[in-house]
């Protein structure tokens, strides 16, 4: 199993505005096809999403959101009992608790939430993360990193580029 992280942040280190949009991502890739970058290859290993709440409300408004994670199992962090949209499992509790109970076989993609980026940090469990930035410097925002201060060391494997984003390959020490 392998954990990963993969998503998009601003040169200043924002995955979302401070109302939590992506209008920002939105327009910078606007008229690039998602075959235009590592994704596909990305999302064909997977087994496994794990998201947040507002992660899952932002896919839920998108076009086809119930085909968006067909070939995985999805995982919602959230206080409601159902979700809108099947194919997606509310949970509650501890993302890293969720994250060990997993078959050693999966690969599991943290698509989104600081939060859940923050706990499965703290534990150390990160294999790869796999971080775009795009050229846009928000001020502030929805950081990707808001852990408590610790040191943690990764090596970087690969720096690619995909259209206005640069493409950071890491992967634990």
């Amino acid at each position: 199993m392998a954990i990963y992280f993969y998503g998009c942040v601003t040169m200043d280190g924002y995955l979302a505005d401070q109302d939590h949009g992506l209008g920002w991502l939105d327009q910078l890739a606007a008229g690039m096809e998602e075959a235009d970058s590592s994704y596909p290859a990305f999302y064909e290993q997977m087994n496994v999403t794990i998201m947040g709440k507002k992660t899952f409300d932002y896919i839920a408004q998108l076009p086809g959101a119930e085909d968006f994670y067909a070939q995985t199992t999805n995982y919602v962090f959230t206080h409601a009992e159902r979700l809108p949209i099947k194919g997606y499992r509310p949970v509650q509790g501890s993302v890293v608790e969720l994250v060990k109970s997993l078959t050693t076989e999966q690969n599991v993609f943290v698509v989104g939430g600081t939060g859940l980026v923050a706990d499965l940090l703290a534990a150390d469990l990160f294999d790869h993360l796999i971080i775009q930035v795009a050229p846009a410097i928000l001020g502030r925002g929805i950081p990707l990193f808001s852990q408590p201060a610790f040191t943690r060391y990764y090596q970087l494997d690969q720096v690619s580029q995909f259209g206005p984003f640069a493409e950071l390959r890491f992967s634990r020490v």
